[in-house]
């Protein structure tokens, strides 16, 4: 028998996995070049296909893989100019993998993340480098991601350590104390220590460590959960406010929807992995068209009691499955109330559904459902 013919059955399991994907990427960006532009902003930044695989290994001396944590595997978006992109999901579901890979602190096992038209997956080096520069991070907990060892001058002037360009030595000490006048602490706390602040003005510092060499992306990360509620308001308007100061363009992450309708012009939501539903806030909180984000949004608490008696509560049955196991398909199936068994063979693409591909409706954004259809969860005002 020739060689040829001698093809495992995992060989070919993997192929198709290859060509899924390749057919997946090329839908998406058939969908984003018809509703890309919708946002009216010109994009900064192209994510396609992104995946990030951690591997399962076996064995002590002799170690093999035996399978992958598909944290994050195969998410399309893009981020426009003066834009913020939220990103929206259940904990586990691969936002902070998302969130990493996005200012390379991960490295994506595949896709493409390109910045004003350059794949900066491929950049090492110097290259990398520059643009980390204008790309930069607020990290999920003001505390952890603050070095106890370090005064507030050293942590916000640090950036200007590895970028010396940005800024002279001697205009350093300046610089650091007009970022904290900007992020609202005084500049007189130059010589405290992070244990000195409390929750709000920790991330307060983050955030001025953030804007020390002029960014025009800030990927947040969680940047509120950790804080409380009033709190939480005052840092959401402090990024409100910067991004029209510096012109800024946010990828922000979270769990708290209402928090995500209050700063973004764009929503992601996404499950076990991938981008389930996207489109503006309007579309994605008064025009749902996928049950999860439906689900999601059955959960807000309504303040109105009135309004709150006429909301539709939707229960998800079971856990969400293992991403080193995902469901075959559709990923939500095994928690849908519409599953069929086209949803167990087919996997759905993120894309405007066929029922709202002809007519002008709020509902014609992309949704990764074979059987999308528009509810009203949120009670209008």
């Amino acid at each position: 028998m020739p060689h040829s013919e001698h093809v495992s059955k995992q060989d070919l399991k993997r192929e198709g996995e290859i060509a899924r994907h390749l057919l997946h990427q090329s839908q998406a960006e058939s969908s984003y070049a018809a509703n890309g532009s919708e946002s009216g902003h010109e994009p900064i930044l192209e994510v396609r296909g992104l995946v990030k695989h951690y591997p399962l290994t076996q064995g002590i001396v002799f170690r093999k893989q035996v399978g992958a944590v598909k944290a994050v595997d195969g998410v399309d978006f893009d981020l426009g100019q003066g834009e913020t992109l939220g990103i929206v999901g259940e904990s586990g579901c691969g936002k902070s993998t998302v969130a990493k890979m996005l200012v390379n602190l991960e490295k994506p096992t595949a896709g493409v993340i390109k910045y004003k038209g350059e794949d900066i997956t491929k950049l090492s080096g110097r290259a990398l480098k520059a643009v980390r520069r204008n790309i930069q991070m607020v990290f999920q907990d003001p505390y952890t991601s603050l070095n106890p060892r370090m005064t507030v001058g050293d942590i916000i002037g640090e950036p200007y350590e590895i970028h010396p360009e940005v800024a002279p030595k001697g205009d350093r000490r300046r610089r650091v104390q007009d970022l904290l006048d900007v992020v609202g602490l005084n500049p007189e706390y130059i010589n405290r220590y992070p244990h000195q602040f409390s929750g709000g003005q920790r991330q307060r510092i983050g955030i001025a460590r953030g804007l020390a060499l002029r960014p025009e992306i800030i990927v947040a990360d969680e940047p509120v959960s950790a804080l409380d509620v009033s709190v939480q308001a005052q840092v959401v308007n402090l990024l409100d406010r910067l991004q029209n100061e510096f012109n800024l363009s946010y990828v922000f992450i979270a769990h708290d929807l209402s928090i995500v309708r209050h700063i973004s012009d764009r929503v992601g939501v996404m499950y076990l992995g991938r981008v389930v539903e996207i489109g503006s806030d309007s579309q994605i909180y008064d025009h749902p068209t996928h049950p999860y984000t439906q689900a999601l949004l059955s959960a807000v608490p309504v303040p109105d009691p009135r309004a709150r008696e006429h909301r539709e509560r939707i229960l998800l049955s079971g856990d969400v499955p293992s991403p080193a196991n995902p469901p075959s398909g559709c990923r939500f199936r095994t928690r849908c109330w519409k599953a069929q068994e086209r949803c167990e063979v087919e996997e759905p693409v993120l894309a405007v559904p066929e029922v709202f591909s002809t007519v002008d409706s709020p509902a014609r954004h992309p949704s990764a459902c074979h059987f999308a259809e528009e509810k009203q969860v949120v009670p209008s005002e």
